[in-house]
């Protein structure tokens, strides 16, 4: 897989986006409603990337600088969002591929960790999280009173 940094909002990245959006409607009744500006994931506070396959996006993921005021946050903390990819592709360590790479380019950015939120109608992402060295942490943002939500953390 050929991993490219791009814009939040390439043509290519609202693709998988809607892809992802509409698997959290499958999953969850509804997509996530997280508030997300493009803009948050252009370096340096931020970045975005697509893996092609053969031409094809087949798998995104981007980071973004928390910059939240919850309790349990550091400034030095970035948000992991949009990992997807596309069913075809699944099970061929695409995730994890693309996982390292946002991980080395958020430390390389100076971010000391990444926290995510995902849930657990989302039993793969839990599984790649937690063999990748995630732990659950507390939770945060719009979901944060929602049974079904997972917050996970883990140092750079």
């Amino acid at each position: 897989m050929r991993i490219e940094i791009v814009e939040y909002d390439h043509p290519d990245s609202v693709r998988l986006i809607e892809e992802l959006q509409q698997e959290y409607v499958d999953r969850y009744g509804e997509p996530d409603l997280t508030p997300v500006d493009p803009a948050e994931f252009a370096p340096p506070e931020g970045l975005f990337m697509l893996g092609y396959l053969d031409g094809r996006p087949v798998a995104s993921g981007g980071w973004r600088v928390h910059g939240s005021d919850e309790p349990g946050f550091r400034e030095s903390d970035a948000e992991l969002k949009r990992m997807y990819i596309v069913p075809g592709e699944r099970g061929k360590g695409l995730a994890r591929r693309m996982l390292s790479e946002l991980e080395s380019s958020a430390a390389l950015a100076g971010r000391k960790r990444l926290v995510l939120e995902t849930g657990t109608r989302q039993p793969e992402a839990i599984g790649l999280y937690a063999s990748s060295g995630y732990t659950e942490t507390a939770k945060f943002g719009v979901y944060r009173d929602d049974p079904l939500s997972r917050c996970f953390a883990k140092e750079l």
